[in-house]
């Protein structure tokens, strides 16, 4: 929340920019962190490791994961490795944005990320009354227990019904 703040004010403040610009900018990141939530998970998380070293890698990297998925310190990323491939992320937007503008994006970005690991926490662990939880969290459990090459999306199907990757 502090990051998300701390853009938010950035791009108001030093950057005078208008609410409308504001909420685009904003809105596009949200849109690109759900595409890359799906393409990190998709080909990041589950590629296929070819070696011990990087079977092992995969392993503590999301392998884990699917082994013990209700293991609740298994659920989000540490920081050390989110707040630099974050950092990596901000870098990469700077070369296709100015400074105020890339301050509005990135709060959408890190707003994304933010809903991403607590909805999959919540998938995880809570029960939901709710029909759009329900079945969220049918897709994601599906993933993990039935269909693991299927379903990459965590915090929306969205994508995988875009690259064909849904379940039938």
């Amino acid at each position: 929340l502090p990051v998300i703040f701390y853009f938010t004010w950035k791009a108001f403040v030093p950057g005078e920019m208008s609410i409308l610009k504001y909420i685009g900018f904003y809105s596009g990141g949200l849109f690109i962190w759900s595409l890359t939530e799906y393409v990190m998970h998709r080909f990041v998380f589950h590629f296929t490791p070819h070696g011990k070293l990087m079977e092992r890698i995969h392993f503590i990297f999301h392998g884990v994961h699917h082994d013990y998925p209700n293991d609740a310190k298994r659920l989000v990323m540490p920081p050390s490795v989110s707040i630099p491939l974050a950092t990596g992320f901000y870098f990469l937007f700077t070369l296709f944005f100015g400074e105020f503008t890339v301050a509005a994006f990135f709060a959408g970005f890190i707003t994304g990320y933010l809903f991403y690991d607590m909805t999959h926490y919540a998938l995880h662990h809570a029960n939901f009354k709710s029909a759009f939880w329900k079945k969220l969290k049918k897709h994601h459990m599906t993933h993990h227990y039935a269909e693991s090459d299927k379903g990459y999306g965590v915090s929306s199907d969205f994508w995988d019904k875009i690259f064909g990757s849904n379940y039938k």
